[in-house]
């Protein structure tokens, strides 16, 4: 597929039209855009007059989507080695939400049956019982899209920058071009998972078909339910956070807190986002790993601890199926999954913030690869960097 490819037409009218405002049209002609969100021109919603982090301080935990990913599959690819009644239990306690509240016109249709699309969602909620499907109630920075194909034999993963410049709708069920631009992050707060739902499908034009949230407390028990992973530090780092670790070249076992820390340093990289991103995803493998090894699956007491704590940490969409995914995955491991980040020209300055500009003509053939379920061609064409 051609970099240039454009998406084709279909009714939700997101196919660019000269002269017409386009959700996709990324970087913003002119290198402008609108004012801060929330303020005066930022799209409406409970957060607008004020800024999308609300009144209380930006917390100190990381950012982490990937983990995500690695809970949706190793629950899935764990899960199909014990007793289908067990796997049932799992299912019952998973907590819902409507992730795809309001939203009912205009959406991407569904082109290719078997294939399906998560979105992968790290918040930073504290509080377990917080209400992840309104606004304001928590914040996330790194989304993935996870596209997993017709066969069910591999899965890309799309890491979509939490400073991704893009138009947010101005509703969750708003036209796709009503809206004004931001960073990506800022839709959680104008309107909770259904506006970053919304958002990431008038970005993509891909149909979103699962919602997938988990927060940093969860991950650490995640973790450390499995006895730590190894991870590759690529320099001598020290964090800036307390307890102010040292992170010393090479392989590290970290536990749970160790790992959160690890991933949350960007600061002391020279591509600081796009390093933790990776780590991000080195992460993910390495629980996935972890999690898939005789080590675990041999072990009741320590398998039982990882599917409670994974189960307990995450949120789903009131469709998702445990039983179904746990079919769907059960012949995908570490090896199958691929990493990608969308097609960015990187940062610039945009209104005086530092925002991620798009690679426009890129991302859209991605994406429309996506759609057409040809991602293996896409990545033919544009090889991903090792």
């Amino acid at each position: 597929m051609s970099a240039t490819t454009s998406p084709s037409g279909n009714s939700s009218g997101r196919a660019s039209v000269p002269g017409r405002p386009d959700s996709r049209d990324w970087p913003p002609r002119g290198g402008s855009g609108p004012a801060a969100p929330g303020g005066p021109r930022g799209p409406a919603g409970p957060g607008r007059g004020r800024s999308y982090r609300g009144r209380r301080p930006r917390p100190r935990w990381g950012r982490i989507a990937l983990v995500v990913g690695a809970v949706i599959v190793v629950i899935a690819l764990v899960a199909g080695v014990t007793a289908w009644g067990y796997v049932s239990g799992l299912d019952d306690d998973l907590k819902r939400t409507n992730a795809f509240s309001d939203i009912t016109t205009d959406r991407p249709a569904k082109t290719v049956e078997g294939a399906f699309n998560i979105l992968l969602v790290g918040t930073d909620s504290r509080d377990p019982d917080a209400k992840q499907d309104q606004a304001n109630q928590w914040r996330a920075d790194t989304l993935i899209l996870m596209h997993v194909p017709a066969d069910h034999k591999s899965a890309q993963l799309i890491s979509i920058p939490r400073d991704l410049w893009v138009v947010i709708p101005s509703g969750n069920n708003a036209p796709c071009s009503s809206g004004s631009r931001a960073k990506i992050n800022a839709a959680f707060a104008f309107g909770g998972l259904p506006r970053a739902v919304r958002t990431v499908e008038c970005m993509t034009d891909v149909r979103i078909d699962h919602v997938m949230a988990i927060d940093f407390g969860g991950f650490k028990e995640v973790t450390d339910a499995l006895g730590g992973v190894d991870l590759y530090v690529e320099q001598d780092t020290k964090s800036i956070h307390k307890p102010f670790r040292q992170f010393k070249k090479g392989m590290m076992h970290m536990n749970g807190a160790q790992a959160l820390d690890w991933i949350r340093q960007r600061k002391q990289f020279a591509r600081g986002d796009f390093a933790r991103m990776q780590h991000q995803q080195e992460f993910l493998k390495a629980i996935m790993d972890k999690a898939a090894s005789s080590g675990t699956l041999s072990n009741p007491a320590k398998l039982n601890a990882f599917l409670n704590s994974a189960t307990a940490a995450v949120t789903v969409d009131e469709n998702f199926s445990l039983k179904d995914m746990v079919l769907q995955f059960r012949n995908l491991r570490g090896e199958n999954l691929t990493f990608l980040t969308s097609p960015n020209q990187g940062g610039q300055t945009i209104n005086g913030q530092s925002v991620v500009v798009s690679d426009r003509e890129k991302a859209l053939a991605l994406y429309q690869a996506v759609v057409d379920d040809k991602v293996d061609e896409w990545l033919q064409a544009n090889p991903v960097k090792k």
